[in-house]
């Protein structure tokens, strides 16, 4: 609502005021609804934190989430600065959890607003072929973004980002599915095929779900062109009761060292791995395409152990890792990495 470009487009108040009216009308309808307030555009927008505040003024009592949106984009060939972007999520997640905490506290309410990421991928690659689209065609090929290997560690990242922050991240929606900046691929009277954003999308999905754990990670870390203090290591840790599984994602932005994971989960009792299931490619730019489908695909040679409560694993160089193992029972964890340990096995 708060984007120049858009028709329709207000001020935090003129929206603020109208979205409460139409909240409460809506719940008169069915009081079971959830409704979503919209947030800033992005975080870059020249009206954000004063906007959510404003906004959230006004209808704090009527709703239900407040939204965010977020893409990330390598257009200077930065691979490191690029894989740091996720500390631009999570501190985007952390402000605006803060935004929605003042707001409550000024209006002394006992409602926790909840989050819905209802918009966020990488998306850069078909923004010069759109910009050459001749208009009034029909059913042109529009943002379709072939990803790259790098692409999929970062959309890991800010998946295990949006685990962290499940307390109050409750809805996230990766844009898109098919085709429009999306994991899986098609062509008029061909084969459908996953890119490589595909796979830590679909470990999270599937093994992601139960309790978001609270990982105490150590990590070394670098500086990049506009960040500071990245930790080469981004882990979360899901634990699902009800199968007895503990979900480990992980990811080594090192570009050139493989790690040693180090975990301690001695509080889980009993535990033993079940797969490593590992994404990795000497080429950080390679790609899958409908003639070769499968140049990066996931494999289950990873070498995960448990010894006396502790999962180690080696994590190569610009790798995602998910780790599934069985569990008695679950209270905690610690993460630990360390720099070129995989190369010759010393902590």
């Amino acid at each position: 609502m708060d984007g120049p470009w858009q028709i329709g487009r207000k001020t935090a108040t003129e929206y603020g005021r109208l979205a409460t009216e139409t909240a409460k009308a809506m719940k008169w309808v069915d009081d079971s609804i959830e409704l979503v307030v919209c947030g800033s555009s992005a975080r870059k927008m020249p009206t954000y934190a004063d906007w959510e505040a404003t906004v959230l003024d006004h209808t704090y009592e009527e709703v239900d989430y407040l939204s965010l949106h977020t893409y990330y984009g390598n257009l200077d060939g930065d691979t490191g600065n690029y894989l740091a972007a996720s500390l631009d999520m999570d501190a985007f997640i952390r402000e605006v959890t803060a935004i929605c905490d003042y707001i409550k506290a000024k209006k002394r309410s006992k409602k926790t607003m909840r989050l819905s990421f209802d918009e966020w991928n990488v998306w850069f690659h078909s923004n010069g072929a759109d910009a050459k689209q001749r208009p009034w065609q029909t059913a042109p090929p529009l943002l379709e973004d072939v990803y790259t290997h790098e692409d999929a560690l970062l959309v890991g990242s800010m998946l295990i980002t949006l685990l962290r922050h499940a307390d109050r991240v409750k809805i996230a929606c990766l844009a898109q599915l098919v085709n429009v900046i999306a994991p899986i691929m098609t062509e008029t009277g061909g084969p459908a095929w996953r890119q490589t954003i595909f796979y830590p999308f679909l470990h999270a999905s599937l093994y992601g779900r139960g309790i978001s754990l609270h990982p105490l990670i150590q990590s070394p870390k670098y500086d990049s062109k506009d960040y500071t203090d990245v930790p080469y290591l981004d882990a979360a840790a899901v634990y699902d009761e009800a199968s007895g599984e503990l979900a480990v994602f992980l990811v080594n932005k090192d570009q050139r060292e493989p790690m040693l994971l180090a975990a301690d989960i001695r509080s889980f009792g009993d535990l033993a791995v079940i797969e490593h299931r590992t994404l990795e490619s000497d080429d950080p730019k390679a790609t899958n395409t409908a003639s070769d489908p499968h140049r990066v695909v996931p494999h289950n040679r990873g070498d995960a152990r448990v010894d006396g409560g502790r999962l180690a694993a080696t994590l190569g160089p610009l790798s995602w890792h998910m780790i599934r193992l069985r569990v008695a029972r679950g209270d905690g964890a610690g993460i630990v990495g360390v720099p070129g340990a995989g190369a010759n096995g010393d902590a």
